[in-house]
């Protein structure tokens, strides 16, 4: 087995004082190879086992198949020679006698009916005499290497052949191969198979064997092997990660050579290094040409070649192309030499013979000849549509090279070298890009999103980033579980806009340390940075501390993200020196030891923190403890804090109340809501309350195990002059406690404007003196929510009666689950025509039928006051649907 230089054409010699070791003639057996065997400075990787002993304890003779599966250029051809160089030396595989390596891009050139020994002669022609006779006595010392099963063109189906299980049989080449793979030609024989993922791979049976190729620390060491000076491979390590290291083929050690390469002229001619993919292309395709030193016409006529064959490859799904197809294509007169056909194309068999092949040496320079070609064809009408339109799932990188090449700054070089792109092509192309932008940016679909700003990634414009990502697109929407080539993308639109109103990565299951740190340039630059429901790593999390210390970022959304402490620990090293003014911790597995930190970061005299969510957190009596010394401190600016399902008690309430009445805490909204604070706790609660330094605006004490015994403590509360807006649902206040609150709600100068009673059991009588606290309009309630508290129609006539009144200020209604049925219909219409500042009522999860349907429709429409009505849950058939449609303003 000859290796062979395959991807970056420069001397042999030069690729060689990289990656050749040495040169080794072997004799095993009856069988001889010359090898050149390849160091190229990694180890293959395999998953699971990460050692080459996966291949050779999953061949151990006898019938075995092994399927290695990896990307392309990710190091399957350099392992199976190596594999042979070891098996020559005597190193592995010794139970096999006989070593077969056959290219099947090579078989696919091969025609007509052939015996097994025929075929090996033809890939063998050094086979000894009497080989395959002994061979097909003892078949278990035999070892097929079948390499690039993805290039070859015949079915491995064994449904598709007649297999054959006779050696000295003369069959078709197709029919050998398959009846090779499937054990019934020299049955015993194992089989090793490479191979790029393929859809094939379906129809073969036996262990896999996956090459990852360089991972980051393989691609250190070659960067090393390659560069004489450390700093300059450190140099050129760094910029390739920076710049490409997101990329998936960035594992292919083929892919990493000719980074290397590039790298390397660009280094030693003082030239800056590439910054996208794109621009790496540009120099590649520049060197390839400048090495060829012809004339322009003749390379412009190559590359157009080029073209033509990149196409009937991509659309056709050929993995090379025959002579015949190549002369078809111009090749004949523009490639003159050999050296002129390997500087752009691998060549599979003999070049002299009709039977040779030629394939692109990879997947990328097909594409980009493509998009180079498009610009460069003056002779074509075919626009940038159609062209797309036509290599659609077959060229995956073409519109990102045609965006790169649409720029003037990145095609440069390559006119230079092959004349003037054609100017009314790159016009069209970038009118069919700004038009798709714009379509796409208008859609919520995040991928489609991702691929926009690749596109204007790889074009590095800054003024085209902020034409097209105006106020009109959809860029609020969710980015999340993106891969990193998409992350990359995002954060280059954000920087190029200087700011952005939100950076959404709602439900990111994937924010690791590398994520965060390609994202930090975006974090510091975005007003709102929502993370809720996300997993975050210790490195990211750190990552997200620093660019808050560094940004200008004013809300952030961490719900569920299941934190912890010593995330959050880290995290507030960046929350004491920022411009934060919102943090949403809700459900985040925070404690009492979070609160610690927390308390530090209020005290620190440079915390913005003026609105905090620290809801569904087991942060307990003592948590609140060490909140409170925040609270009570000058320079702690909280006004508004969400502190539901927290574990507190009566006993916490205290320490609360002291904070308040400290006459440092500026908290003026506080919600308590499902913490078994009890009546003791509102009474501890209720002196603050009263207190002078208090400033609580609003009160939120939903399901908190309340009775109607703590009535008389709310009602001196409420009785004093400092009163805030009051919640008290789902409490068991009952008739005796609602009326109480009723009286202290009289008081003249009350100012509650905001009242929530849901299911307190509040009776006919209770619903008659909240009908008289509104006609009288002290206090001047805006907003009453009642639901759960069966009532009936007859207890509700009282809200109705009292909403007709002029001095009635009520804005907003909710009646949910209150027993509301037709009948008092009418009397409701009555009271919202008569209203002057009623905008919304909920009705829904109530009696009403068809019947009320069309009245309150029409009531909807006639009233310019109504914004909003809520019928969902009711008693409605899907005849009334559509009339309750042509009012925008009903929710059903």
């Amino acid at each position: 087995a000859q290796v062979s230089l395959d991807y970056f054409p420069c001397a042999l010699s030069d690729f060689q004082q990289h990656c050749v070791k040495g040169n080794y003639y072997f004799y095993s057996g009856s069988y001889s190879v010359y090898c050149t065997s390849l160091n190229v400075g990694y180890d293959v990787i395999y998953d699971p086992s990460p050692s080459d002993q996966a291949i050779h304890t999953l061949l151990p003779g006898g019938g075995e198949t092994v399927i290695l599966v990896g990307s392309e250029g990710s190091g399957k051809t350099t392992a199976l020679q190596k594999l042979l160089v070891d098996w020559s030396k005597g190193e592995h595989l010794q139970h096999f006698s006989y070593v077969f390596y056959l290219k099947l891009s090579e078989i696919n050139l091969l025609d007509g009916m052939l015996t097994l020994e025929a075929l090996l002669h033809l890939q063998h022609g050094y086979l000894p005499p009497l080989s395959v006779s002994l061979c097909q006595q003892k078949p278990e010392d035999v070892l097929f290497i079948f390499d690039e099963l993805d290039q070859y063109k015949h079915s491995v189906d064994p449904s598709d052949h007649s297999l054959c299980s006779d050696p000295s049989q003369a069959t078709s080449v197709s029919c050998l191969v398959a009846s090779l793979l499937h054990g019934s030609l020299l049955k015993g024989a194992s089989c090793l198979v490479a191979s790029r993922p393929t859809a094939c791979l379906k129809f073969l049976s036996g262990s896999q064997v996956k090459v990852l190729g360089f991972l980051k620390p393989e691609r250190e060491a070659f960067f090393k092997g390659f560069f004489t000076d450390p700093a300059v491979a450190n140099n050129a390590l760094m910029h390739m990660e920076k710049t490409l290291g997101f990329y998936d083929f960035c594992t292919s050690p083929r892919f990493c050579w000719t980074v290397c390469s590039v790298y390397k002229l660009l280094t030693d001619s003082g030239e800056k290094l590439p910054d996208t993919l794109s621009q790496l292309f540009v120099q590649i395709l520049a060197c390839l040409i400048q090495k060829l030193t012809l004339k322009k016409e003749l390379i412009r006529d190559i590359v157009l070649a080029l073209s033509r064959m990149a196409s009937h490859c991509a659309v056709g799904q050929h993995s090379s192309c025959t002579k015949e197809e190549m002369n078809s294509f111009g090749f004949e007169p523009a490639l003159a030499s050999q050296a002129q056909v390997n500087a752009f194309l691998q060549v599979h068999g003999d070049p002299e013979s009709d039977r040779c092949g030629f394939s692109f040496h990879s997947q990328l320079i097909q594409d980009f000849i493509l998009a180079v070609s498009f610009f460069l064809d003056k002779s074509t009408s075919e626009g940038a549509d159609n062209m797309l339109k036509k290599h659609k799932h077959h060229a995956k990188f073409l519109d990102i090279f045609m965006s790169a090449l649409s720029e003037p700054i990145q095609r440069r070089p390559l006119e230079t070298l092959l004349g003037e792109f054609n100017s009314d092509l790159v016009l069209d192309f970038r009118c069919w890009l700004n038009h798709m932008c714009e379509t796409t940016l208008q859609d919520f679909n995040e991928q489609k999103h991702c691929h926009c700003f690749h596109l204007l990634y790889q074009m590095q414009n800054e003024h085209l980033v902020k034409e097209i990502i105006n106020p009109s697109t959809r860029f609020g929407i969710s980015y999340a579980n993106l891969n990193l080539q998409d992350y990359v993308a995002l954060n280059y639109v954000v920087t190029q806009l200087g700011e952005t109103e939100q950076l959404n990565l709602y439900g990111a299951q994937n924010l690791t340390e590398e994520i965060a740190e390609i994202l930090a340039p975006a974090m510091t630059l975005s007003h709102k940075i929502q993370l809720s429901q996300c997993s975050l790593s210790d490195g990211a999390v750190s990552h997200l501390a620093s660019a808050l210390a560094k940004g200008i970022t004013r809300k952030l959304n961490l719900n569920n993200t299941r934190l912890g402490d010593a995330q959050f620990r880290s995290l507030c090293t960046g929350l004491r020196d920022c411009k934060l003014h919102k943090l949403n911790l809700r459900a985040c597995k925070l404690t009492e030891a979070s609160c610690g930190y927390l308390a530090s970061v209020l005290m620190s005299g440079t915390s913005q923190l003026c609105v905090l969510d620290l809801s569904c957190n087991d942060i307990g009596d003592q948590g609140m403890r060490k909140l409170c010394q925040g609270l009570r401190s000058p320079h702690c600016k909280l006004q508004d804090i969400e502190l539901q399902w927290c574990l507190f008690t009566a006993a916490s309430m205290e320490d609360l109340s002291t904070a308040l009445c400290s006459g440092q805490s500026q908290l003026r909204k506080l919600n308590l809501s499902r913490n078994p604070t009890g009546d003791s706790g509102m009474k501890a609660l209720c002196k603050c309350l009263q207190h002078p330094h208090c400033k609580l605006q609003s009160l939120t004490l939903f399901d908190n195990e309340l009775t109607g015994a703590c009535c008389a403590h709310i009602m001196e509360a409420l009785m004093s002059e400092h009163c805030p807006l009051l919640d008290l649902s789902v409490n068991e206040i009952d008739h005796e406690g609602a009326l109480l609150l009723c009286k202290a709600l009289k008081r003249p100068g009350c100012p509650v404007e905001k009242l929530c009673m849901v299911g307190c059991g509040l009776t006919e009588e209770v619903f008659i003196e909240l009908a008289s606290l509104l006609r009288h309009g002290s206090p001047p309630l805006k907003s009453l929510s009642v639901p759960v508290n069966k009532v009936g129609d007859k207890g509700l006539k009282h809200l109705w009666e009292a909403i007709a009144y002029p001095s009635c200020l009520l804005e907003e209604l909710d009646v949910d689950l209150t027993g509301l049925t037709d009948a008092c219909v009418e009397d409701m219409c009555a009271a919202i025509r008569a209203s002057k500042t009623m905008r919304s009522v909920v009705l829904s999860n109530n009696l009403l039928t068809d019947a009320s349907v069309p009245v309150l429709v029409q009531l909807m429409q006639d009233s310019p006051n109504m914004q909003e009505m809520n019928l969902k849950y009711n008693d409605f058939s899907e005849d009334v649907f559509e009339m309750m449609d042509e009012c925008e303003k009903i929710r059903y």
